[in-house]
């Protein structure tokens, strides 16, 4: 049921959906920036640090720390698991930047939610409704248009690798994994709380594995590089949050999906600026419209759930 916060103020859920959209959509130049000097896992370590200290002063500030019997018996074991898919899905998806272009990457990450919506059928018995289906039969057309022309162009491209093709597809899988163990913990944390505790120990678990040293290596754009996507996380999924709070989920999911496109456009500047960091992406009308299809199907599949 809709809340009457949520029937008054669509003009600032569309506001804060299309800040979300646009934050993720220029992310992953910036992570291609810092990848530069730093490795993804260590990015990935400060991004959840940085995140894990703010959520953690903000929770204390509200005296809403989460506490210990709210994880009890099999709860703790989805928390883990949770936690070890996001992980999982941060690193993976910063080390598929490493060998694809950021806006391959972007249209890839697509089938997200449309995995997502499939484990919702199999392990929730969610609906899967007319508008669902005409959504993923787009999506998937699209991805086939898209890659017919980017495929043979990334296997003879000396700036990109198929092997960026496994990791966003496992980004994708492991993304939708964790947010169908997450679905069942928040009945008994706030998501704050959850958060909070999955950066903890997402960072703690990357910790051994990452090299914080290179750091200071980086120079100052580099730096203002990395500030940002620690930034970025933050910001983003709070106004992801609050557009939740202000507006119907379908219609969030919907603006979201357009993110590829600000990528597109993140990506072109950033080939006239730094030159030596980024290629142009090779597409002709039936790339370009099979990318369009796959953001037409992303929105027509969130807008598909039940309200």
């Amino acid at each position: 049921m809709q809340t009457v916060e949520a029937q008054s103020r669509p003009g600032y859920g569309l506001f804060l959906a299309l800040v979300t959209a646009v934050l993720w959509g220029i992310l992953p130049v910036f992570l291609k920036l810092c990848l530069s000097v730093m490795d993804s896992v260590t990015i990935t370590a400060y991004r959840f640090y940085t995140a894990g200290i703010v959520v953690f002063l903000l929770l204390l500030w509200r005296r809403k720390l989460p506490t210990v019997s709210s994880f009890s018996g099999r709860r703790w074991l989805l928390f883990l698991a949770a936690t070890v898919m996001l992980v999982v899905n941060y690193v993976s998806n910063v080390q598929g930047l490493l060998y694809l272009n950021p806006a391959t990457t972007q249209v890839l990450m697509q089938i997200a939610p449309f995995m997502l919506m499939l484990g919702g059928v199999f392990l929730f018995k969610e609906v899967f409704n007319r508008q669902q289906t005409l959504g993923a039969i787009l999506l998937i057309v699209g991805l086939l248009l898209f890659f017919n022309q980017r495929l043979p162009t990334i296997l003879n491209s000396t700036h990109e690798n198929p092997i960026g093709i496994f990791f966003i597809v496992i980004a994708a899988l492991f993304w939708s994994a964790y947010a169908l163990c997450q679905k069942p913990l928040l009945k008994h944390v706030s998501a704050k709380q959850l958060t909070f505790l999955i950066y903890l120990v997402g960072g703690s678990l990357l910790l051994p594995f990452s090299s914080p040293s290179l750091l200071l290596e980086m120079n100052a754009l580099q730096l203002y590089s990395l500030a940002f996507c620690c930034a970025n996380t933050l910001v983003a999924y709070g106004a992801f949050t609050q557009a939740l709070h202000v507006w119907e989920a379908s219609r969030v999911s919907a603006v979201i999906a357009s993110a590829p496109l600000f990528t597109f456009i993140a990506n072109d500047v950033a080939i006239d600026v730094w030159p030596d960091v980024f290629v142009a992406i090779e597409l002709d009308w039936v790339g370009y419209t099979g990318a369009a299809i796959v953001i037409l199907g992303s929105m027509l599949a969130s807008l598909g759930r039940a309200r």
